[in-house]
């Protein structure tokens, strides 16, 4: 039996939990298209990235077993392809549901065949004002080339067959009919969905790809043509970023070059409407040079499913999750010097449960601050007009040194992190792009502050990006201190960023690549000696993703020594939980629920005697070795009792969480006797219940 899950199908038995969750019954409708939408946008990303690097590995002959193990790179691209095939044909069908449910509640999502004369009149005027100076419409029978279809896009495939009297000669004496192609970009600067005016207790939502189709006549009138029809098509493209060797060139350059020239990457997936007809499609895959090697995989009418993460609330709140007002800390307030409160002892930040707003109010006092002398800070993911960007440039106009980390090679965010730095590089700050040859994906902060003509340090360390948005629907936890131990490493890590040679030694945190593989064998190899000789032993672990080899085998190692393992693993698992010889010790779950789990929290028993660790790197190879990752300890007696309650909490769930298994069946946890227990709401709970008054929900 082998004693690996393959990565890629683990991934993709993760996005079936998030696929279930569209399912739900008792997730509300408009949460479940939502769900939708990020299956959507997962598995887009999914090709884009994994997809295209197996396939890539294929046609450049390259040996893939050291990463896929013994099944060949051409047979998984083919598992894949049925795997994702089933899953997409799965999503149609509840999208189904969701709409026919969607009615009872009095909405309606209609096509361009199903409106009346009112609704014809307000679409006729919308497509006139709003959509038709947006449209780009390409005539394709006499280009050479076919134009560039960006994978960011959905196109409609347009048929025209054209009335014989217009044909030409030829085509007239064999009885033939001219057939003439076009392509017609959907707008992304128009909102897909477009909300009917409705004069009854009714709503209705026509998608925009049908304000299109609705209005195909009016697009292609100079055309004397008998029918006209339109199918949805789909590209996704390798977003593998190449970089040319010019030294005259800045990073900037390089990497902005490198995501323009990402648009036009070698396509890896296809996806078409399967009631387009065979030609239709033929000439489509033949112009596009879609092959073999690449995924083609049939779907419905409608395709970047992802849109449905945007999919308009109506004013229907009540088909949608009651939001919790994010709680403070307990003995923490945004009012009063949080220096000064932090001085004095360590907090911890659990969010989306409690405010992001500590975050920013950190460091909007550190800006003001006349004491402090200078704000490091690393980068990986921001938000829209981040409040980061903005605190740390008042702080620049308030003369302080600040240095920023910003890691221009995050994927996905690389314009939007290019952009950020150009603004914060003419404000003066001092701005570091990376270690060559590593990403830097670790989450710390340090502030250097005068007192009493001493330098004195606070910082904090996160297991999440410093984003307003995702501190929303992420959960993660950040440590404030002002522990001198900490944050004297924490100054050797922005040390190295400067000088990347220097390896230093560090005694309370641990840093990838150069020592967190190290030092989790040795904590590892503690509980194995512990075990051995009689003495409590376990290990919990929560986590993104597990898929290092050697972690692995390190783990199952610990499991048959009699160490008890429990694994909360939201994505990712290559290890097989329970198998005899190997895991009979370890269980392991994952929980998928309106929040996204995202924390890293790693607890070793220590003979009854914890040590505790928060970090920024999940158990992957890239995390561990080839990456800047910071894993921090916790020191506080009542943090770490906290981190041992929370991970207690999601350990109980029995409403959102699965197993992990090497069948890849998603089974949920039984409840048995226990009662139901949906770890997410039991966690709020748990804030609630720390402060001495509980506040109330809102919508």
């Amino acid at each position: 039996m082998n004693p690996y899950i393959d990565r890629e199908k683990s991934w993709l038995a993760f996005n079936a939990r998030v696929l279930q969750e569209a399912a739900d019954e008792n997730v509300p409708l408009l949460d479940r298209l939502r769900f939708l939408g990020i299956f959507s946008n997962n598995l887009d990303e999914f090709f884009r990235v994994r997809y295209a690097a197996i396939r890539r590995m294929t046609l450049e002959k390259i040996d893939t077993k050291p990463m896929i193990g013994d099944i060949s790179a051409e047979q998984l691209l083919k598992d894949i392809t049925e795997i994702v095939i089933e899953h997409q044909s799965e999503s149609l069908r509840i999208l189904n549901d969701i709409e026919k449910k969607l009615e009872k509640q009095g909405i309606y999502i209609i096509n361009e065949k199903q409106i009346n004369k009112d609704q014809e009149t307000f679409i006729k005027e919308f497509f006139i004002q709003k959509v038709s100076p947006e449209l780009v419409t390409i005539m394709l029978n006499d280009l050479v080339e076919f134009p560039l279809i960006k994978d960011t896009s959905g196109y409609l495939a347009v048929k025209l067959v054209m009335n014989k009297n217009k044909s030409g000669l030829i085509s007239q004496l064999l009885n033939d009919k001219e057939i003439r192609y076009a392509i017609v970009e959907i707008p992304k600067t128009i909102n897909r969905f477009v909300v009917l005016p409705s004069s009854s207790d009714k709503q209705y939502i026509i998608l925009l790809d049908d304000v299109i189709r609705y209005s195909l006549d009016h697009i292609f009138n100079i055309f004397d043509y008998e029918s006209i029809d339109a199918h949805m098509i789909k590209i996704t493209r390798d977003a593998q970023l190449e970089f040319d060797s010019d030294l005259s060139k800045s990073l900037i350059e390089k990497i902005s070059y490198s995501v323009k020239e990402r648009r036009v990457g070698e396509p890896v997936r296809f996806v078409y409407d399967q009631a387009i007809e065979k030609d239709t499609l033929e000439f489509f895959l033949n112009r596009m040079k879609i092959d073999s090697s690449d995924s083609i995989i049939p779907g419905g009418r409608y395709h970047n499913r992802r849109d449905y993460m945007d999919f308009p609330n109506l004013g229907r709140y009540d088909l949608l999750y009651k939001q919790n007002v994010p709680l403070p800390i307990q003995g923490l307030s945004l009012d009063g010097s949080m220096l000064q409160s932090i001085k004095e002892k360590d907090y911890l930040l659990h969010a989306p449960y409690q405010s992001f707003s500590y975050v920013i109010r950190f460091l909007r006092e550190a800006a003001l601050d006349p004491k402090v002398q200078s704000i490091k800070i690393t980068l990986y993911r921001l938000s829209k007009n981040s409040q980061i960007v903005s605190s740390l440039i008042n702080a620049a106009k308030n003369g302080k040194k600040v240095t920023v980390q910003i890691e221009l090679q995050a994927r996905f965010d690389e314009a939007s992190n290019i952009s950020y730095a150009e603004q914060m590089q003419e404000e003066g700050i001092n701005l570091i792009f990376g270690v060559k040859g590593l990403k830097v994906h670790s989450k710390i902060c340090l502030v250097e502050r005068l007192e009493d003509d001493e330098i004195k340090r606070y910082g904090f360390v996160s297991t999440g990006n410093f984003s307003e948005a995702s501190a929303k629907i992420y959960t993660d936890v950040t440590l404030f201190t002002s522990d001198s131990k900490i944050l004297k490493d924490m100054s050797k890590v922005f040390e190295f960023f400067e000088v990347n040679y220097r390896v230093h030694r560090y005694k309370h945190l641990i840093v990838s690549p150069h020592y967190t593989r190290s030092r989790f064998v040795k904590l590892i190899d503690r509980e194995i000696k512990n075990a051995s000789e009689g003495k409590p032993a376990y290990i919990n672990l929560k986590m993104n993703s597990l898929s290092d080899y050697k972690m692995i085998d390190k783990l199952y190692e610990a499991s048959n020594a009699g160490v008890k393992i429990k694994l909360i693993i939201r994505g990712i698992c290559c290890l097989v939980p329970g198998l005899k010889n190997y895991s009979e010790n370890i269980e392991a779950i994952s929980i998928v629920d309106n929040y996204l789990e995202h924390s890293r929290v790693f607890i070793f028993g220590n003979n009854n005697n914890p040590e505790i660790f928060i970090s920024s790197a999940d158990f992957m190879t890239r995390n561990i070795d080839a990456r800047v990752e910071v894993t921090c300890p916790i020191y506080d007696e009542e943090i770490k009792q906290d981190l041992i309650d929370t991970f207690e909490i999601g350990w109980k769930a029995n409403v959102k969480a699965r197993l992990h298994s090497d069948k890849f069946e998603n089974l949920y946890r039984k409840r048995g006797e226990d009662k139901v227990f949906r770890a997410q709401q039991e966690m709020y709970k748990h804030y609630q219940n720390k402060l001495e008054v509980i506040l109330p929900e809102i919508i």
